[in-house]
């Protein structure tokens, strides 16, 4: 990853973290109301459970799971959440749906257009069926008056207004860099033209050539090894040759010279290998195939399947089985 990259991705998830804080201050204040203000057992409640929760979870999944995977959890996970105080306050105020407009935007600062949409339908799609189930079931929630209505509406539309101005404020700063990311690399591109427009890597096999070749692989092993590059899962070439430095072609020569078809092939190696690592390491009682196969650089279980077995010759389960009974015996 350029430097640029690695900004965007500390970026991220510095807002997930102050996203998460904000939160949980946001139902403690709720909290806070519920428990001297408005007397609603199960609100409070269902309020002290939903800061657990966030806490918790977040905590748990921070360091052991993909930042798109714990986005993902969430942006699903929370309007479901939301969706009691919606049917609660239904007959009363329809403010509780901005607790659902930030969810299209949290998608569009961590996904494609495509997901966003993806999150708009979802959303649109609980508001519908939140809709059916008020008109069509009767419910017996607390009454509120109008007085405490518009004290927690006021407090909820401070709060969104809050989340809101948080997710824009990331979203311009991550979007500023991506413009730079994305200029740097089709100038990086210009320059790896120019240069192999200018010469290109000799296929003599020349005592100095294989010198050269080697003296390179090594750089490169070095870099694999002690910066774990294979670990991003949108690692490539062009990844590599802005982390070395060095034009991408004279990198693809040295990784075919060491006997790997493309670096694809040897990328997956390492990826592999550490899997394997892994597999050693983890106690999957704790901790699920996913995490092992995402630690790795993976970022689909499919791939990782048909990866591994084009490597070792079995499908990872079946090896799995196999440490076990050698561990056994």
């Amino acid at each position: 990853m350029n430097t640029k990259e690695i900004q965007i991705e500390n970026l991220k998830q510095e807002l997930m973290d102050r996203y998460t804080i904000l939160m949980i201050l946001i139902l403690g204040i709720y909290t806070i109301i519920f428990t001297f203000f408005i007397d609603d057992k199960i609100m409070l409640w269902y309020l002290i459970g939903g800061i657990v929760f966030i806490g918790y979870s977040y905590t748990l999944m921070r360091r052991r799971y993909s930042k798109n995977l714990i986005v993902h959890s969430y942006l699903i996970i929370a309007p479901l959440y939301n969706f009691y105080v919606m049917l609660a306050f239904w007959d009363n105020s329809v403010a509780s749906f901005c607790w659902l407009l930030p969810i299209p935007l949290g998608a569009y600062i961590f996904f494609s257009n495509k997901t966003v949409l993806w999150y708009i339908t979802y959303t649109f799609l609980l508001i519908v069926i939140g809709y059916i189930i008020a008109n069509t079931f009767s419910f017996d929630f607390p009454k509120h008056s109008q007085k405490e209505v518009i004290f927690t509406d006021t407090i909820l539309i401070i709060s969104n207004i809050l989340v809101v101005s948080l997710l824009i404020f990331y979203k311009d700063k991550i979007r500023k860099l991506e413009i730079l990311s994305q200029f740097e690399q089709k100038e990086l591109k210009k320059i790896q033209k120019n240069k192999g427009d200018e010469a290109e890597v000799s296929s003599d096999n020349s005592e100095q050539d294989s010198e050269n070749m080697e003296k390179l692989f090594t750089k490169i092993e070095t870099a694999m090894t002690e910066r774990t590059l294979f670990k991003d899962e949108n690692f490539n070439l062009a990844k590599l040759s802005v982390a070395l430095n060095i034009n991408s072609t004279y990198i693809s020569k040295a990784i075919r010279f060491k006997g790997y078809p493309n670096f694809n092939s040897y990328l997956n190696t390492y990826r592999i290998s550490h899997v394997k690592k892994l597999f050693m390491e983890t106690d999957f009682e704790k901790a699920t195939l996913m995490y092992v196969y995402t630690e790795a650089g993976f970022s689909n279980q499919s791939t990782f399947n048909r990866v591994f077995k084009q490597i070792e010759g079995i499908t990872p389960s079946e090896y799995i089985q196999n440490l076990h009974k050698n561990t056994d015996q």
